[in-house]
Parts: structure tokens; C-alpha cells; sequence
């Protein structure tokens, strides 16, 4: 009977299987590296989101909230849309350019309203009926006397089915129902030009 000396494996066949395993290691590494750093970088932007959009410091019956950039304001104005329910009255206070008018898109858009939001400046008030209960958006910037506030019958919005936002409310403040709500938007340069400090009371 004739010997057959068993298969020797070649030295070159078995340097290439080792660089395929290591390349295959290192490929595994790096992806398992780049889902760790993305799943850092989310749980860093929740936790940024979380302080200066969502975060809330409580003062005895009202909130601070605040914002870094237009986007924050319209999100916490569509968050207490969100949450807004029918006969409400909330006054929404600021000086000129502070967002107001973002916060008002906000707020619609948490009502479920997607028709272009502004202020209505000349008209007083402009009704939005579309979302899931009507949006009654005052600006009274230009009102002379509370009294023509009766020319457009408030009354049937302030004690309507829908939800009041008044911006200037101090304007007509004798009028204003004593359980609203008030929005406070101010600015603070020391903190930035985006920066807006919001405070919400009795929502």
C-alpha cells in the first residue's frame, strides 16, 4: 500500500484568511463604532431638547421655559396647542419682533390648523376653524378704545367654543376674563439674540 501524507495548508492561503478576519474585525468595529457615537449624539440632542425646549422651572404657580431659536418657540407654542382646550382664554404678551407671531404658528399648528398663521394687525382678529377646535387669534396693537372691542362682538369668542390667543392683551385689560391664561416672551442679549426667556401662568 502506497502513503499519502495528509494535506499541508499553505502558508499564503492562511495569511490571506487572517487578513480577511481582521478586516472583517475592524469593519465590525468601526460600524459598531459609528452606531455608538449616533445613538451618543441623539441622547445628547434629546438631553439639549429636554433643557432648553421642554424643561420647565416651576415658580409657585407659574413656568419658565426657555428657548435658543425660533424652532424652540414654535415648538412650545404647538406643545400648549397641543393641550389647548375649548373656552381658554390665553393672553400672549411681548414686546415688538420677541416671536409672538412664532408662537402663535406654533400653537395653531398643535390645534392641527396648517393654513399660514399671521397676526391680524388690521383686522383685529382672524378665526382658524379648521383644527380640531377653533383658534380665535386677537391682535389688538391697534385698538384706540376696549370699546371697539364690542363692535366685533368679543364676547362670543372669548366665551365660544374655541381657544382665544390675544396678543397685546394689556391693551383691553379690563376685559380680559379673570381665569386666563397669560404667555410672557422676552428677550435676554446677554444670553444671546435667539435666546427667549417664556413664561406660561395658568395653563
Amino acid at each position: 500500500s502506497k502513503f499519502i501524507p495528509p494535506n499541508k495548508p499553505r502558508i499564503g492561503e492562511m495569511i490571506s484568511e487572517v487578513i480577511k478576519s481582521a478586516v472583517f474585525l475592524v469593519f465590525v468595529e468601526k460600524k459598531l463604532y459609528c452606531v455608538t457615537m449616533v445613538l451618543l449624539i441623539r441622547i445628547v440632542q434629546v438631553n439639549f431638547a429636554w433643557q432648553f425646549i421642554q424643561s420647565k422651572i416651576l415658580f409657585g404657580g407659574y413656568m419658565v421655559y426657555e428657548t435658543m431659536c425660533w424652532e424652540d418657540t414654535f415648538n412650545l407654542g404647538k406643545k400648549i396647542g397641543q393641550q389647548a382646550k375649548p373656552g381658554q382664554v390665553i393672553c400672549l404678551n411681548g414686546d415688538l419682533g420677541v416671536g409672538k407671531t412664532v408662537f402663535t404658528q406654533g400653537f395653531a399648528k398643535g390645534l392641527g390648523i396648517e393654513e399660514t398663521v399671521n397676526s391680524p394687525t388690521f383686522t383685529i382678529i382672524q378665526v382658524y376653524d379648521e383644527g380640531r377646535i377653533p383658534l380665535y387669534h386677537f391682535d389688538v396693537y391697534r385698538i384706540g378704545d376696549p370699546e371697539e372691542m364690542y363692535e366685533i362682538g368679543y364676547e362670543d369668542y372669548f366665551f365660544g367654543e374655541g381657544v382665544c390667543l390675544i396678543e397685546w392683551s394689556k391693551l383691553i385689560e379690563e376685559l380680559i376674563p379673570s381665569d386666563a391664561a397669560t404667555v410672557l416672551i422676552e428677550k435676554d442679549l446677554e444670553k444671546g439674540l435667539d435666546y427667549r426667556k417664556v413664561t406660561v401662568e395658568g395653563l
